[in-house]
């Protein structure tokens, strides 16, 4: 039996505890108007229990009304709401409620005169009408409709505040004028798209992911959903975003920090595991860049978070000097496949198996590392090597990290001499690392170690070796983009450790 519930339409309310019949139609139904001949015979008469005939539209009640001269009007269920709690599937409907509960889907000439005999109604020529009909689809299960009348009824999950605009008022423009974009325009999130968005993950909406800097926020699923609307993602990225959240507001990243850094840092999200190929993520040619939906939304998708709940606006907590288009978005997949070496999350203690999401905090990039002449891996690794010496500053040393994109061609110029990563990882270290003396304040530039402080060390100490980057855990290596073109990449991080953003990875559950 459907899901009855007592309702008030007008001046009728109704209670199904009690015994009565209720008919669900609609007009451009053919089984509706077959029918409708023996509901109005029945709308005449004097019955022993109430008869209710709920019409789905307003201008199709009044059409049928018309067309076989009831006396009172249908009643209106144009909204839906009704026939959506009463779990309506197909009109006609006719339900018996009460202690002798029944429903009829459709008609079938033989089960509608039981149902009447046994309810003791007038009798009717049975005759003129069909011996069976199989009717049409409730409107209440269109998927023009479905998923807003899910979003209206109640038990619906969703709990954040509704924002109301005037029916003249430019949705697009609302959600710039207060302040929800990143610049660029959003989706709308209507109550509809945001339970879709939901069925993406199977977890209490109101279940809270994490507590988001600068504001401290609690965020649930429910409004990390409304923020994935936004971004544009589809449902099946959810899990994704979800668990780049979580990485995002551990106390390790530091997302208050990478956000209102001067220095412009974003974070990098890098995809490992079967949910790559799932949903349908670029680790091929183009990764970094634009046209791939997903890609381009789950990245974009944090970032809100961050603003609309966490509250790192531009202008507010967020402080950087130029800005940088990783605010926007970046987040791409490896390619594992392509890859001779254990990939990114089985390095960082992972399953082969397990989808993972890794965050990294970068200040710049991808800059391009362009080497189309090394041919073998010692000078590849080395071009490398040399390219990060540039990393903040070629003065700077031991405190930032680094990720590196290695190319399909370059992958193969480094396998053909056996390289693993902590070949690679040794050799940037040979290139990249610089005599203590060498990083001295000069002429040139003022940046390095400060003239008096160098004038205090011994001079066998100015020859002590500091590596530009402190741990080789430093330098992350994963591999993506076309197999035509030698052009590895290279995301510049921001300060490394407990001061500034260390990368976490949190495994995706989807």
């Amino acid at each position: 039996m459907p899901n009855a519930k007592a309702f008030s339409i007008g001046d009728v309310t109704f209670d199904p505890a009690g015994d009565a019949l209720v008919v669900f139609v609609k007009e451009d139904c053919p089984t509706c108007n077959d029918v409708m001949p023996l509901l109005a015979h029945w709308l005449r008469c004097e019955l022993s229990i109430p008869l209710l005939v709920i019409g789905q539209t307003s201008d199709g009640n009044a059409a049928l009304q018309a067309r076989y001269d009831l006396e009172q009007p249908l009643l209106d269920d144009s909204s839906l709401a009704i026939s959506f709690a009463w779990d309506i599937e197909t009109v006609p409907t006719l339900v018996r409620t009460g202690s002798q509960a029944r429903v009829l889907e459709g008609f079938v000439r033989d089960e509608w005169q039981a149902l009447a005999a046994d309810a003791g109604l007038p009798d009717y020529d049975y005759s003129t009408l069909p011996a069976w009909r199989p009717g049409c689809g409730s409107l209440s299960v269109d998927p023009q409709h479905y998923d807003r009348l899910r979003a209206e009824a109640d038990g619906s999950p969703i709990r954040a505040r509704k924002v109301d605009i005037g029916a003249s008022d430019d949705e697009m423009e609302f959600l710039f004028d207060a302040g929800f974009t990143d610049g660029l325009p959003v989706v709308p999130p209507t109550p509809e798209r945001v339970l879709r968005m939901l069925d993406g993950i199977d977890r209490d909406p109101q279940d809270i992911v994490a507590c988001v800097p600068p504001n401290l926020a609690d965020v649930t699923l429910e409004k990390i959903a409304i923020n994935a609307v936004m971004a544009g993602c589809k449902p099946e990225y959810l899990p994704v975003v979800v668990a780049a959240v979580e990485a995002v507001c551990t106390d390790d990243f530091n997302i208050h920090g990478v956000m209102a850094t001067t220095m412009g840092a974003a974070p990098v999200l890098v995809v490992n595991g079967p949910i790559r190929q799932r949903i349908g993520m670029n680790m091929g040619m183009g990764a970094l860049g634009q046209g791939n939906r997903a890609n381009a939304t789950i990245g974009r998708a944090v970032r809100l978070v961050v603003r609309n709940i966490g509250g790192a606006v531009p202008g507010g907590t967020e402080r950087s000097t130029l800005g940088s288009p990783l605010k926007f978005t970046m987040c791409f997949a490896e390619w594992e496949e392509r890859s001779p070496w254990e990939p990114l999350h089985v390095e960082r203690g992972f399953e082969p198996d397990d989808s993972v999401v890794t965050v990294f905090g970068m200040s710049s990039g991808p800059t391009y590392m362009v080497d189309q002449d090394s041919r073998s891996a010692s000078q590849l690794a080395g071009s490398f090597g040399l390219c990060l010496k540039t990393a903040f500053h070629p003065r700077a040393h031991s405190a930032t990290d680094t990720l590196i994109v290695v190319c399909p061609e370059h992958v193969d110029t480094l396998i053909r001499d056996g390289y693993s990563k902590a070949d690679i990882r040794a050799r940037i270290k040979e290139v990249s690392d610089a005599r203590l003396g060498d990083l001295v304040e000069d002429d040139l530039s003022g940046v390095g170690l400060k003239r008096d402080k160098a004038a205090a060390i011994p001079e066998e100490k100015l020859d002590r070796i500091v590596p530009k980057f402190a741990e080789p855990e430093h330098i992350a290596l994963v591999v993506a983009g076309s197999d035509a073109g030698k052009f590895s990449g290279a995301f510049h991080g921001w300060v490394r450790g407990p001061m500034g953003t260390i990368p976490v990875s949190k495994k995706i559950n989807a």
